[in-house]
């Protein structure tokens, strides 16, 4: 199996930035969601882009987003790419592929089989499909909890192209999640964290040595 690529979400700052840099991770994640702890503005999107230059790819979270702030996002963050982690279908999706010319990823959030095979409907409308944990109903966020899902769920996943595995991925837990998924991209957010949206440079480092040595 191809070594997995690597996603810190939700960097907001430089010693964040840095650690997955050193740490060899394919993606960072820049949240543009007001209620998240992690939410960053434009301007620390342009600094951190500035900072990343070309080594290493930028995916920007959104939660339904307008055109508008989509388009003051891309140009902030050079994203790479556009998470969508709100409830926008299919078409929406091919929209924003088509309309800003980036790679669109969707979240789709798991607590059951059903919600797996729901994926089944962004075939050919997004570059890839991230499986997160679903959060309780009266949460105020679309992940970035520390919750899993049970992986089993992903079975009839394994050597599929174009997917993603998140939620509640830790430098303890990826290696078995890596043994029982194979998922091409894995991704993490609270699980490097020392408390909300306080990254620890140590914790992404290690994550990304635990994926690349699974």
């Amino acid at each position: 199996m191809a070594q997995p690529e690597i996603k810190i979400c939700g960097i907001s700052t430089p010693d964040a930035l840095d650690a997955a840099i050193e740490g060899r991770a394919n993606f960072v994640g820049f949240v543009f969601f007001p209620p998240s702890p992690r939410n960053i503005d434009l301007r620390t999107a342009r600094m951190l882009t500035t900072r990343a230059d070309a080594k290493i790819g930028r995916v920007g979270l959104f939660v339904d987003p307008s055109d508008d702030a989509l388009r003051d996002a891309i140009a902030a963050g050079d994203l790479d790419a556009v998470q969508l982690h709100g409830e926008e279908t299919p078409q929406r999706a091919a929209d924003v592929r088509e309309r800003f010319g980036v790679r669109v990823w969707k979240a789709i959030p798991v607590a059951k089989a059903e919600d797996v095979t729901r994926a089944e409907a962004y075939r050919g409308a997004v570059d890839l499909v991230l499986f997160d944990a679903r959060t309780p109903k009266d949460a105020n966020l679309p992940g970035g909890m520390g919750l899993r899902f049970d992986w089993s769920l992903l079975d009839g996943w394994q050597g599929r192209a174009g997917w993603g595995l998140a939620g509640g991925l830790t430098p303890g837990n990826v290696g078995d999640a890596l043994a029982q998924t194979n998922a091409p991209l894995v991704d993490t957010s609270s699980g490097v964290e020392t408390a909300p949206g306080m990254k620890d440079g140590d914790l992404i480092r290690a994550f990304c040595a635990a994926t690349r040595n699974a």
